[in-house]
């Protein structure tokens, strides 16, 4: 697979980048809401960066800003999408990808429970796509293994590698 890495060029480091869409776009925390079939108080619990957004819902933002998931959790900073991105995930291979990645790294399931504060159980239902990956974790593989979680879901087939993660200050 071909490896591209993300540069920071310099911008101003984003957290999560939700409220800055939504106001680019010129809509409410009660349009967007909407649109996601949430409260308006659960939304701004996203935005205030209060409570992780679920995958789903995450997914459903993608959709309606046609960008990349990385994007919107602040993992890249230069492009909202990328080439040939799918707007949906990869049930089927998104699985495959977590166990190939922490494979490839060398860890255990038990060593990756341990990071991750869970158990090898919750880790294994992930990679035989039984249970689908909690956002909280899906960023932490990213950290961790230096990765797209675009690529780990199956939405781009070009391993991307993630070398400037924003943090909270």
């Amino acid at each position: 697979m071909n490896i591209i890495e993300i540069r920071d060029r310099n911008i101003p480091p984003l957290k999560l980048n939700i409220k800055f869409m939504r106001e680019e776009d010129g809509i409410s925390q009660e349009e967007l809401a909407k649109k996601l079939g949430v409260s308006r108080s659960t939304y701004s619990l996203w935005e205030l960066e209060i409570a992780m957004i679920p995958l789903p819902r995450l997914i459903d933002l993608c959709k309606i800003y046609k960008c990349s998931i990385d994007y919107i959790l602040g993992l890249n900073k230069i492009d909202k999408k990328y080439k040939n991105m799918k707007m949906d995930i990869d049930k089927n291979l998104y699985p495959i990808r977590l166990k190939e990645i922490r494979k490839e790294h060398k860890y255990t399931q038990d060593k990756l429970a341990k990071i991750l504060n869970t158990d090898n159980g919750v880790i294994s239902r992930y990679e035989h796509g039984k249970t689908l990956i909690l956002t909280s974790f899906l960023m932490e593989y990213a950290k961790i293994f230096n990765i797209s979680c675009d690529y780990l879901l199956g939405k781009i087939d070009k391993k991307i590698k993630i070398r400037e993660l924003v943090t909270n200050p």
